[in-house]
């Protein structure tokens, strides 16, 4: 991993990764069951919060807000119905030319969202002073309005 203040890239083995590659249903699932490890949250957290001591960083992240960045000047927590969320991801993965029965997205998502809620450490939770921000009836410019406002009230 290569991070400065003007770019982020990923490079496996020497090999450039696209976000694109990144946000397939196989590797979500991959990275919540290795987001379980002590070994690999142990490691990772220190480059986290390397990486935002400069500051001007926006995360996104299930456990950002409560364990990489605890005194964020400000977080969100976002939600959003299942059958909600997984028709918006069978959507996304369809414009990626990746189709993926409605199905199969939403049980990939209520697998992967237990997981999380009951890992040991960590668990998936929203931060005390995480603002909740529900989506489930708001279009993407909506919802970063509300938090482009509530951004500005605070800082």
């Amino acid at each position: 991993m290569i991070a400065d203040h003007n770019s982020f890239s990923i490079k496996i083995d020497g090999q450039s990764v696209l976000q694109q590659d990144l946000r397939t249903p196989a590797i979500s699932q991959l990275a919540s069951s290795i987001a379980t490890l002590p070994i690999v949250r142990d490691w990772l957290l220190p480059v986290q919060q390397e990486v935002g001591k400069a500051g001007g960083v926006v995360a996104e992240g299930r456990d950002m807000g409560t364990r990489v960045f605890p005194e964020a000047d400000i977080k969100f927590f976002l939600e959003a119905d299942v059958n909600v969320r997984a028709s918006r991801r069978q959507q996304e993965l369809a414009e990626k030319g990746k189709p993926v029965e409605l199905d199969v997205v939403r049980d990939e998502m209520v697998t992967r969202d237990a997981r999380d809620r009951n890992r040991c450490i960590d668990p998936l939770q929203p931060s005390p002073q995480a603002i909740l921000v529900e989506t489930s009836h708001q279009s993407v410019e909506e919802v970063v309005g509300h938090m482009m406002g509530m951004i500005m009230e605070r800082l």
